[in-house]
């Protein structure tokens, strides 16, 4: 497994791949950005660049997470939610089957290891509120806002 680790406007990003595919992509406080960036993670890095500068809506390289089968199932559902759009885990939970499966649901998209790629900032609670993010909810605002097809425009 190669690393490497770029500025985004959210910190630090963690990056984990292989020709695999990429395992992990994270979010850190702190650290260094790398110098050398393996080529098994350059597609991914330019695209994570492209979506932060606005040029990109959606990711093709290939992914590897490890994870359950059942937060295999999460994660591939979550690949569905589209680009400025969101769903609530009561609605996730419906399309995967099982409206009892609220919790387990929020767990495994809670445990997704490749942020912002597999859309779990695109959950929110079922009144609307930003519920639960691993990078913290500021983040998943910023996400969101983001992704937004409209930006709010200031009136004063």
């Amino acid at each position: 497994m190669e690393t490497a680790f770029i500025q985004s406007p959210l910190g630090i990003t963690k990056i984990v791949g292989d020709a695999t595919g990429i395992s992990i992509i994270s979010i850190l406080s702190e650290g260094e950005v790398s110098k050398k960036i393996p080529n098994e993670l350059k597609e991914c890095i330019t695209q994570l660049q492209e979506y932060f500068s606005g040029q990109r809506n959606h990711f093709d390289f290939k992914l590897n997470p490890q994870g359950t089968d059942f937060q295999q199932k999460v994660w591939h559902e979550l690949l569905n939610i589209p680009f400025g759009k969101t769903m609530s885990y009561l609605d996730l939970s419906k399309k995967l089957g099982d409206v009892k499966a609220i919790r387990a649901v929020a767990s495994a998209n809670g445990r997704n290891p490749l942020w912002i790629v597999v859309p779990c900032h695109r959950v929110i609670g079922t009144d609307g509120s930003l519920t639960g993010y691993a990078g913290g909810l500021w983040r998943k605002k910023w996400l969101l806002e983001h992704e937004s097809p409209s930006q709010q425009q200031s009136l004063f």
